[in-house]
């Protein structure tokens, strides 16, 4: 694809097609522009019982369907607010069950796993932001460096990505294989499928940098994120607001 050049977050989402964008569900609801930023949440197998994840995609999916019958012009954006709040709870559950396992807990595990999410940066996307938690860790990456900065709409179109789900194949194949020979353990280690959120504007982007940066001190780990040990931003003169 030739040489790679730094590209400022957002400038491409106009350049995306709409037949390029794709949504799927498994347990829960999936947009995946190609070469777009996204907020990901993965987390350890078991972490959540499989009652509480059901509950909460019926929710969500009587929530669109109650939208679509409605047909707000505001469809798309009542929507995404749905997601949001699905993922809200989402992330309450991760925070407050205390049951499942919490392998990330142990500094050596989580160290591996940062190492190995430094290790795709500036290759398949730009390591924005992220928070290590002691069962799920959040991501904020920009795919969107797969990109040629001056890329034609006609290359664009034809250019072979990695995509995001492919991306997190990479980055979770190997952490689980890694941990569980730290942990002399065998068995599945991630939960197979990750939360992740098309992350649209540069607002939402702070608001999300916010968000993970905060985990360690809502859960009380810490009183300053600064200070917790498994998060990362890219930018620190940029975080001196949150």
């Amino acid at each position: 694809m030739g040489s790679k050049a730094p590209i400022n977050l957002f400038i491409l989402i106009a350049m995306k097609p709409k037949d390029i964008k794709t949504y799927y569900r498994l347990s829960l609801p999936h947009l995946q522009p190609t070469c777009a930023p996204f907020f990901v949440t993965f987390r350890l197998h078991g972490s959540i019982p499989r009652i509480k994840l059901f509950q909460l995609r019926q929710e969500f999916e009587e929530s669109v369907a109650r939208i679509r019958a409605e047909g707000s012009s505001i469809q798309n954006e009542l929507i995404a607010g749905e997601q949001e709040r699905c993922f809200i709870e989402y992330d309450k559950l991760l925070h407050t069950i205390q049951s499942g396992p919490h392998y990330l807990r142990q500094p050596e595990i989580a160290q591996m796993v940062k190492k190995e999410l430094h290790r795709f940066d500036g290759v398949l996307y730009d390591l924005i932001c992220y928070c290590v938690m002691s069962n799920h860790v959040h991501i904020l990456i920009d795919t969107a460096i797969q990109i040629t900065e001056d890329a034609s709409q006609c290359e664009f179109e034809n250019m072979d990505f990695e995509p995001l789900q492919n991306i997190m194949k990479r980055i979770k194949g190997p952490t689980a294989v890694y941990a569980n020979r730290m942990l002399k353990r065998s068995g599945k280690f991630w939960q197979r499928e990750s939360y992740d959120r098309y992350v649209r504007n540069e607002i939402e982007a702070r608001n999300t940098v916010a968000y993970i940066l905060d985990n360690p001190v809502k859960a009380k780990l810490t009183d300053d994120w600064r200070k917790y040990p498994h998060s990362y931003f890219k930018s620190i003169s940029r975080a001196n607001s949150y």
